[in-house]
């Protein structure tokens, strides 16, 4: 079996060395060098080119190297074969401790505290305690549960919006439009981390913002498409909310120019929330080509129909 790796921003000899190990005997070439495309059964990739994976004829299995696969739906040649996501310890561990981190950051005043040692001053601000602090989740799917347990270890106060109720324990679920509503002006902090859907794209607007308490702090670790980025500039000038903690951009990289990169109240990473560490990772892509060789169901298959 020959397996096609595509991702321009994973290290692709890192990826052959684990895939070896739990591969053995199976040929991994390195997009753009493909050879002869008739041998290539599975693609395990990460944003690769349109209409790329349409060049594989004998095509059997996609691999996406994250969580999010809506990069790869958007491509309108995509081959009708399975596709599966990752869904792997590493990436969750790795996303929960970055929600935890910004939830702390602004929770325990740290922008206020690096504007006073910058003046050399010593001066203790009093903040709140955790279990007077409400965080809510839009989407409680395995990140977004996995940060919700995290935070629950803290003290706080948990809240998680999705498509159909959820069962976590400590984490209030609501669900629906109307859920949404009633969660959303007891949320201190919201952390986006649903799927990007045709329904969940811009879902972080001007009337979302408007809906949460004053001086509120929004998260987004789960896709750019999730926010419009102007009205959340908006919402900051004006005062309602305090801060934003971004990963993930509508154009990525972020471009030097936009207003996010300046403004004093945001926090921006390099879509780094949730990495896929080869490392512990790999065997998830080994399980997905192992299944298809045994004819067994394909573990973490995405659903097309509903894009995750």
């Amino acid at each position: 079996m020959t397996l096609l790796f595509c991702s321009a921003s994973d290290s692709a000899e890192d990826w052959r060395r684990e895939i070896a190990r739990h591969l053995p005997g199976v040929e991994m070439r390195v997009w753009p060098e493909t050879g002869d495309v008739a041998d290539i059964e599975v693609a395990v990739v990460w944003k690769p080119p349109a209409g790329m994976l349409a060049t594989l004829p004998n095509l059997k299995l996609i691999v996406s190297l994250g969580a999010g696969v809506e990069p790869i739906l958007q491509d309108p040649t995509l081959p009708d074969v399975p596709l599966v996501r990752m869904v792997a310890d590493g990436l969750t561990v790795d996303m929960a401790g970055y929600v935890a981190f910004q939830v702390l950051y602004w929770h325990r005043l740290m922008d206020g505290y690096a504007a006073l040692q910058a003046e050399a001053r010593w001066e203790q601000r009093d903040h709140r305690p955790a279990s007077e602090v409400t965080v809510g989740f839009l989407g409680l799917g395995e990140l977004g549960a996995a940060s919700a347990r995290t935070l629950r270890t803290l003290d706080y106060r948990l809240m998680g919006w999705s498509r159909s109720p959820k069962s976590i324990e400590g984490v209030e679920s609501f669900s629906g439009p109307d859920g949404l509503a009633a969660m959303l002006p007891q949320c201190d902090f919201l952390v986006c981390l649903l799927p990007l859907t045709d329904e969940t794209r811009g879902i972080m607007n001007a009337s979302l913002f408007a809906a949460l308490p004053k001086g509120a702090v929004v998260i987004n670790a789960a896709r750019g498409g999730h926010l419009v980025e102007s009205e959340l500039l908006d919402a900051l000038e004006s005062g309602h909310l305090h801060g934003a903690s971004l990963d993930v951009f509508a154009t990525e990289p972020l471009p030097a120019d936009h207003p996010l990169w300046r403004h004093p109240q945001v926090r921006i990473t390099p879509h780094v929330a949730g990495i896929t560490h080869p490392s512990r990772c790999a065997v998830q892509v080994a399980d997905a080509v192992k299944a298809l060789r045994d004819g067994r169901p394909l573990p973490n298959l995405v659903d097309r129909s509903r894009g995750y």
